[in-house]
């Protein structure tokens, strides 16, 4: 016998993300290792108006993020570009490559996030770069096998910390120079030798790398209470938010340290409390930093650990990648192997390096979602959702194609790194093809 009754239908996803709590999430997941990495850094590529980088990266960010909406508005499914970009195009490749860039970014983003870690860690024992770095990952590994259910309250509570370190950076910024302590003059300064533009548009294809993670969030649109309603408000406040929090940290740590101490610091906002609050407790900001900073990095090795394993059940990479653990119930290949190439990441190159990588397979990611939703346009759904004005994903797709570009400034290294492990992805697409067509 057939039954029809409610009792036939199967299980959804419990709605129980309300607007207030979907916008703390956005903004937890922005938060994180590329403010507490990249500062010095960007100062270093910019001048002291790194400032105005961020706020670059800030605004392309939202030209992007209406595309997202839209799309989500759309298909409201626990998922994300790989799905939008099936929608649109139906090539199996294309997906795959979005889906596997990023995978890419998480692990380049952990291998940027081990050397944080190891740089704040200096301020509590001297411990080796060569030492500290692969032991970070590893301690990452085990957690992620071991399984993790993060609640709710304990990603609240993660943000919560991480927002505290930012706002003591103001707030003892914002004393030290009404104390005279630091020149904010220092904050409008520019590097001698090109145009400002040109500098901004430079530092921002860095800087991307601390704003992105607000596309994370369309992937809990079934566990959202008025998806139609709450995602617009928290992409739209969550990202301004964000963005003004990252200028502030900018503004007052270019005008409190020397830009020659930032480009060299590997603890770019511990040097603004040193200078600005000689009497608080580094090591307490320390800490702060290095739970930042894991958190991110956790979430983004359980990202790309699940999204391996993903593909192999999709079977767009080989069935052993897919492999569950059975005692713990966790997809150890996909770890062993994410972990593995994180390790080799951290082990070749710097923060400054990886950073922008992650930021640049991100960018690429973004610059085909805003072309997928123009594409898209032809697909009508009955519900109604969110329209994008179409000059925000013309002007967000050219944006981050420049930002991506060579003409932006961008280092080559970026360039080689990303596409030696596009290769790696694009070499297991076609082992999986192989295997396949002998079946």
């Amino acid at each position: 016998m057939t039954t029809t009754g409610p009792e036939s239908q199967p299980p959804t996803l419990h709605r129980a993300i309300g607007p207030k709590l979907l916008l703390f999430i956005v903004i937890g997941d922005m938060l994180g290792t590329g403010i507490y990495a990249l500062t010095g850094d960007v100062a270093g590529e910019v001048g002291g108006a790194a400032w105005l980088a961020f706020g670059f990266a800030f605004l392309v960010a939202m030209l992007t993020a209406t595309s997202y909406l839209e799309l989500v508005g759309k298909f409201p499914h626990a998922a994300g570009a790989a799905l939008y970009v099936k929608h649109a195009f139906n090539l199996r490749l294309l997906t795959f490559l979005v889906g596997f860039a990023v995978l890419c970014s998480g692990l380049t983003s952990v291998g940027a996030a081990s050397r944080t870690f190891a740089g704040y860690f200096q301020e509590l024992a001297a411990v080796p770069l060569a030492l500290l770095v692969p032991l970070f990952i590893v301690a990452l590994a085990f957690l992620n096998f071991r399984g993790i259910a993060e609640s709710v309250k304990a990603n609240v509570a993660m943000t919560a910390v991480e927002l505290s370190g930012l706002m003591i950076v103001i707030v003892v910024g914002a004393l030290a120079l009404a104390q005279g302590i630091g020149d904010a003059g220092q904050a409008f300064d520019f590097n001698e030798g090109a145009e400002p533009f040109a500098l901004i548009v430079s530092g921002a294809g860095l800087a991307f790398f601390a704003i992105v993670g607000f596309e994370d969030s369309v992937n809990l649109v079934e566990e959202t209470e008025n998806p139609a309603r709450d995602f617009r408000r928290a992409f739209f406040v969550g990202i301004t938010i964000t963005g003004i929090i990252y200028m502030l940290v900018a503004f007052f740590t270019t005008a409190l340290v020397p830009i020659d101490v930032l480009r060299d610091s590997n603890q770019d906002l511990l040097e603004v409390v040193r200078i600005g609050a000689p009497a608080f407790p580094l090591i307490l900001f320390a800490l702060i930093a290095m739970v930042a900073v894991s958190n991110t990095s956790l979430i983004n090795l359980m990202m790309t650990s699940r999204l391996l394993y993903g593909l192999a059940r999709e079977r767009a990479v080989p069935a052993l990648l897919g492999r569950i653990h059975a005692g713990r119930r966790t997809p150890w290949v996909a770890i062993v192997v994410t972990t593995v190439i994180a390790l080799l990441l951290a082990s070749y190159s710097g923060v400054r390096t990886l950073g922008g990588t992650t930021a640049l397979l991100l960018l690429c990611v973004f610059a085909i979602v805003n072309v997928t939703v123009l594409v898209l346009r032809s697909h009508t759904v009955a519900h109604a959702h969110y329209r994008a004005p179409t000059i925000f994903p013309v002007l967000g797709a050219l944006s981050c194609a420049w930002l991506a570009s060579p003409w932006s400034g961008r280092d080559p290294a970026q360039y080689r790194i990303a596409g030696v492990l596009l290769l790696v992805g694009l070499a297991l697409y076609a082992l999986t093809w192989i295997i396949g067509r002998g079946r």
